[in-house]
This record gives structure tokens, C-alpha cells and sequence, in this order.
């Protein structure tokens, strides 16, 4: 159970600190804190899950430039963590007013510790306190689980292991269907705006999300204990649902079918479940990969876009991928209404979507998920045009993954600097971005105003780009066979 930092920094070991918090982050006292860390890496970011007190003696970060000093709060503010505290000294008095500003803006408290303390007696002591506090939380949710499952071995419907939930836990507790109909409810609350605070967790059921438990805890309720009993309960409530509305064999087996394909199974295997959940076994077919914090949330308004726009789909939530296969009907042109209506997906800020390369039939829907995937790992790479509305054209980047998996990395960047080593070197050294402007020119078909749109540049400088280019490059390679090498040199750059 995570504590206040408020309540942290009046714990002793920090408290002998003399702590103070620097800027005006609304609620900062109240943010939960979930672990106490200590550090002096400035890359530490990525190492956190959120929810961290970071301590630091600031060493290392007083002598990096005022820039430096503000990515670093940045980065710490984007992972979600509690607080930022810093030892000042004499060698750093005082935290930058710049810094301190960034994180304001950026929502991260930080606290200065004005003297001072060993860092791992802090730690020891206050995770101590945490571990003893979440292991309590954890018996507490299993309790409640078992009962829930005693009462729903003697036949107990929704509402009541709902009602069991909510005794335990102190919070009203409703279960909604992915399409917002209450199938459950106990504890007398409301749900509205002004009540308490509302978990969620979702309920899967053989994989797919099939509900939503909310628990709204009351002020002053225990959000911690409503969340790991929640979660302790998904196991309980599916069994539920699947007793209440058991799913058909058709969807049963595009389940299984979707395994299958995730798994790279056999054909055989493949040819049987494809006509058992609807799928042509020669029809072509394309694989969609959708990469989100909330891709379980995705799936009803998914598969609701897959029936209006294609002949047969089914899907598949894995964590944090939706994954969906989808029959192609007239396929070429299938494929690009499919995609059509993928940019009409609205998904959180972070996702992904790519549309894999069509495959013949059922057989080939691992090959194509495959490929979507490998896609997915390259577009951090860039490639402007192969990405439109946010959908992402596995097939534009054919040659980018043909190269990845047949070319060593070497054999690469030997081909890329002789054919555009002169380009990169004035990139290096100038801070220039002609290696782009050439990329984006040759992927709109060597269309001047059109890449120019695409860079947001004046036509005149990009025409002034294009002449360095070719100065560098040897000349206009329009009209040699030059052109497929400088292509194909810029792409695999990108790699």
C-alpha cells in the first residue's frame, strides 16, 4: 500500500533532513508513493515504473548545463513519479530556478533535503514499512476473493459476489459490459461525478475483455485495498460471466484461431479453425497490430469498425497489443478500405496501428502478423510517408525489413556511406537534415512540392536543399540508374 508523501517526509529517517518542497505542485503531500529509490544516474527514467520518491545528491546533475538539468525533470515527470528529492551543499546551494520551473510545469514536485542523511537507511526504512503494508493489502484481497468464490460454488449470481466485494472492501462495486450495460451492482453508490474515486480493472474472459469492474470508494475509503481486491476478484467474476453468457462455438473458435496465429502453429491446424469461425481457408487476409497502454479497451470499438468494413474479423487483446485478423474479400483493394477505417480509430496518444501485408489465405495470417510486427519495431526508425493518419503500411517498408533480416548491419552502413556518405558527414558537422529531405523527396516519387509540404518548407528552400543534396550526391540522379541506389541507400539508413 503506498503512503503520502507527506506523510513520507515526516517519517523520521527523512525528516532528519529538514525537507522542503521547492515549487507549487497542486496536491503534491498527497501523492501516493509506491517506492522509495535512490540514484545519482541521470538516465535513470526508464529504470521506473512510477509512483518512486527519487532521492539524489544532485552531483552529477549540477554540472550539466541549465538544458540537461531540464530533460532530466522532463523525463522524470513523464515515468510518474512521486517527487524529486535533492541534497543541496555547498557545492550546489541552490536547485536552478529553471529546473525547478520545468517541473512545475511538467507536474513533479520537488523536495529539497537542506541537510545531510544516509539514503539507504531511508530507503530500507520506509520500503520496510511498504512491503509489511502491501503484504497485508494482498491477504486482505485474497480474503475477499475466497469469498467470493465460496459464495459463487454454492450458485451465487453478479450481484451477490458483487455484494461480497463490496463488504469487504468498504466500495460500491458495479460490473459494465464493454458496450456501457451494467450486468452487476452492490453497495448503494451512485457512480457519479461528485463521489468518490473510481477504480477500474478489466474482467477478461478465454483472453477478451468481456467486462469492467468500477469500485468507488468513498473519501476516505482505501483506494489501494478496492484495487487489489478488485483484481484479486477478475478470475471469480469471469467464471461468472461465463456461467451467465457463455460464449458460441463460432467465437470460441476465432479465440482459438487467434492464438493459433499468435502462436505460429501449423497450417493444418490453421485450415481447421479458420472456416470453424468463419474465415474462407484461400481467402486472402491481412493482420492488424494495434500497439496501446489501453488495448483491451480498444477491442469493442475495434471490432465494431472490422464488421462495418470488412467481410470477417476477429480479434485478440494481449497485454498491451490488440492484435485482429481480417478477410480481404476483393483483396488489394480490400486492404486499402480496411485501412481507410483504421484512421478513423481514435486511440490514446503512444499507440500504433499497422495494417500487415495481405497473405493468400488463412495459412499465410501468421506470416502476415509477423511482418506487421517486425514494421512496428522499425517505424521508430521514420518514414514519413509510409505513415498516414497514424496507420502504419506494413508493405511500404518491404524493403526496410527485407534488409533488417537478409543484410548484416555492417554490409548496411557500408552500402549507406558510399552512397550517401557525404550527405550524413554534412548532417554531422552542419546540424543540416538533408539525409531526410532526400528521404521524403524520393519517397514521394522525386515530387519537389510534395515533399516540400511534407517538411513544412518554403519551395525555394527546398530547392535549395535539393541542389546540396545533388552537389553532394554527384549530380540530380533523375534520369540514371542511380536513382533505385540513392533510394535504397536513404532507407536503409533509417535502420
Amino acid at each position: 500500500m503506498p503512503i503520502l508523501l507527506g506523510e513520507a517526509l515526516e517519517h523520521a529517517t527523512l525528516k532528519a533532513a529538514d525537507p522542503r518542497l521547492l515549487n507549487a505542485v497542486e496536491d503534491a503531500l498527497s501523492r501516493p508513493v509506491r517506492w522509495v529509490h535512490s540514484s545519482e544516474v541521470l538516465d535513470i527514467a526508464p529504470l521506473l515504473r512510477g509512483g518512486e520518491l527519487l532521492l539524489s545528491g544532485g552531483q552529477a546533475l549540477a554540472l550539466e548545463t541549465a538544458e540537461r538539468q531540464a530533460s532530466y525533470v522532463r523525463e522524470l515527470a513523464a515515468r510518474g513519479i512521486a517527487a524529486l528529492a535533492l541534497e543541496t551543499s555547498p557545492a550546489w546551494p541552490v536547485v536552478p530556478a529553471r529546473m525547478l520551473e520545468v517541473a512545475e510545469q511538467a507536474g513533479l514536485p520537488v523536495i529539497e533535503l537542506r541537510h545531510v542523511i544516509p539514503f539507504v537507511g531511508v530507503t530500507q526504512a520506509i520500503n520496510s514499512l511498504l512491503v509489511s503494508e502491501s503484504v497485508e493489502l494482498l491477504q486482505r484481497g485474497d480474503q475477499a476473493s475466497h469469498a467470493m468464490a465460496a459464495e459463487l460454488a454454492h450458485g451465487a449470481g453478479l450481484d451477490q459476489l458483487l455484494a461480497v466485494l463490496a463488504a469487504r472492501t468498504g466500495a460500491g462495486a458495479r460490473l459494465v459490459s464493454p458496450s456501457g450495460l451494467t450486468l452487476g451492482a452492490a453497495g448503494g453508490t451512485s457512480f457519479s461525478d461528485d463521489g468518490g474515486t473510481v477504480t477500474t480493472v478489466d474482467v477478461p474472459v478465454r483472453g477478451v475483455l468481456a467486462a469492467r469492474l468500477e469500485l468507488e470508494v468513498p473519501d476516505g475509503g482505501d483506494s489501494a485495498l478496492a484495487r487489489v481486491a478488485g483484481e484479486r476478484s477478475v478470475d471469480i467474476l469471469g467464471l461468472a460471466l461465463l456461467q451467465r453468457m457463455p460464449p458460441g462455438l463460432k467465437e470460441l473458435a476465432g479465440i482459438e484461431l487467434m492464438r493459433a496465429i499468435n502462436s505460429g502453429t501449423q497450417s493444418w491446424q490453421l485450415q481447421q479453425l479458420g472456416p470453424a469461425s468463419g474465415f474462407a481457408v484461400n481467402g486472402p487476409v491481412a493482420a492488424v497490430v494495434i500497439r496501446s497502454s489501453g488495448a483491451g479497451h480498444l477491442r469493442p470499438a475495434v471490432d465494431a469498425l472490422l464488421n462495418a468494413s470488412v467481410p470477417h474479423s476477429a480479434s485478440y487483446a494481449n497485454n498491451a497489443e490488440l492484435i485482429a485478423l481480417a478477410s480481404l474479400g476483393d483483396g488489394a483493394s480490400g486492404r486499402l478500405v480496411l485501412m481507410e477505417a483504421l484512421r478513423g480509430l481514435e486511440v490514446t496518444a503512444g499507440s500504433a496501428v499497422v495494417v500487415g501485408p495481405p497473405g493468400s489465405g488463412i495459412a499465410e495470417a501468421p506470416w502476415s502478423l509477423a511482418e506487421a510486427r517486425r514494421t512496428l519495431d522499425l517505424v521508430p526508425a521514420g518514414a514519413n510517408a509510409s505513415v498516414i493518419g497514424d496507420v502504419v503500411d506494413a508493405e511500404a517498408f518491404a524493403v526496410e525489413r527485407l534488409a533488417e533480416e537478409h543484410l548484416e548491419a555492417a554490409t548496411r552502413e557500408r552500402f549507406v556511406r558510399r552512397q550517401l556518405g557525404a550527405v550524413v558527414e554534412h548532417d554531422r558537422l552542419r546540424k543540416s537534415e538533408l539525409l531526410l529531405t532526400l528521404s521524403v523527396w524520393l519517397d514521394t516519387g522525386c515530387n519537389t512540392a510534395q515533399a516540400a509540404r511534407e517538411l513544412h518548407l518554403e519551395r525555394q528552400s527546398m530547392h535549395h536543399r535539393l541542389q546540396r543534396i545533388f552537389e553532394l550526391c554527384g549530380g540530380d540522379p533523375r534520369g540514371t540508374g542511380r536513382l533505385a541506389a540513392l533510394h535504397l541507400a536513404a532507407r536503409l539508413a533509417r535502420l
